[in-house]
């Protein structure tokens, strides 16, 4: 999916902003293992493989992106805002560790009600750095929430490697007063077996961080092209020694679990799917004019082509509206 976004962006069928995750899906894969959607989980924007997790569909992350009715948030979104309330699914934060706070919030709620579910709130190892991660983490031990802060390490925050902005790059030390734990984010069995652990940990005893030594294979954005504060040989080499679905494939021949030309029919079948479903949000409608206006104006029906400056001289029932 995250390679078909790539096409369709150089392609000029996505715009805006398109933050991709493949290189990180152990991460979200490991996370979806252990977790409900009784659960809450909040990321950043680098969302699109979380909403899948979540019980959201390839077609609601493609559409999306090409600003299409049927994408996750009517393609009024874009990559960054995908969103599932009835599976506590809080979607992605364009802003840079708003969500780490926010996901203490639905700890809290979590808490204040008696459920016996946790939050997991998502950030990158640039956002670590944001003082309202702190001021989560402290709260969140004053109150003892049932919260996994997991910090998805991988290695670069937009174009400045994580060892250069930051003066310690041992992220699960953050917490300071609340326990840390480093794992490998590129074996889907190491995130499996942490989430289950912390997920014990928090219900009884309060936060936890969890650190995800991953890697992102695409640049910071589709705007960025990876290559200019790191080398392509450190890309290729990190695919040929690390890729979390190359260490599954590996690892599920050599226990005998499926055989090779499974892998192949579950690969083609993935492709045929989703060149379907990308034609399919082709033909799909974009939002109307009406329907955009609808979340910036009590009556957007008044308005003319323009609306800068128009009074509609109608006095409205804010109340009712």
């Amino acid at each position: 999916m995250e390679i078909a976004l790539d096409v369709l962006y150089k392609s000029k069928l996505v715009r805006g902003f398109c933050h991709l995750y493949d290189g990180q899906e152990a991460v979200a894969a490991g996370i979806d293992a252990v977790l409900t959607h009784k659960d809450s989980i909040i990321t950043s924007y680098r969302d699109h493989c979380h909403h899948l997790i979540r019980g959201g569909t390839v077609k609601e992350v493609i559409g999306e992106l090409m600003g299409k009715e049927c994408g996750a948030s009517h393609g009024m979104g874009g990559s960054m805002h995908m969103y599932k309330k009835e599976t506590n699914w809080y979607g992605g934060c364009g802003i840079v560790g708003a969500q780490i706070p926010l996901g203490a919030g639905l700890a809290f709620k979590h808490k204040y009600s008696g459920e016996r579910n946790i939050a997991i709130t998502l950030f990158g190892d640039g956002a670590a750095n944001q003082g309202q991660g702190y001021e989560a983490f402290n709260l969140a031990a004053i109150w003892s929430l049932p919260i996994i802060f997991i910090i998805e390490n991988n290695q670069y925050g937009m174009g400045t490697a994580s060892a250069r902005a930051s003066k310690s790059p041992m992220f699960y030390k953050r917490g300071d007063y609340i326990p840390g734990i480093k794992v490998d984010g590129m074996d889907v069995l190491a995130v499996r077996e942490a989430i289950r652990h912390a997920k014990e940990y928090v219900l009884d005893n309060g936060p936890i961080v969890l650190e995800m030594d991953t890697y992102r294979y695409h640049g910071h954005s589709m705007s960025d092209p990876g290559s200019t504060y790191r080398t392509r040989d450190e890309v290729s080499s990190t695919r040929q020694e690390r890729d979390p679905i190359e260490r599954v494939k590996k690892l599920a021949l050599e226990k005998g679990v499926v055989d090779a030309a499974e892998f192949k029919k579950v690969e083609k079948d993935t492709k045929k799917m989703l060149d379907g479903i990308i034609e399919e949000c082709k033909r799909h409608n974009t939002p109307g004019m009406e329907y955009m206006a609808k979340f910036a104006y009590v009556d957007p029906k008044p308005f003319g082509p323009s609306v800068r400056g128009v009074y509609s001289g109608k006095t409205h029932d804010f109340k009712s509206a």
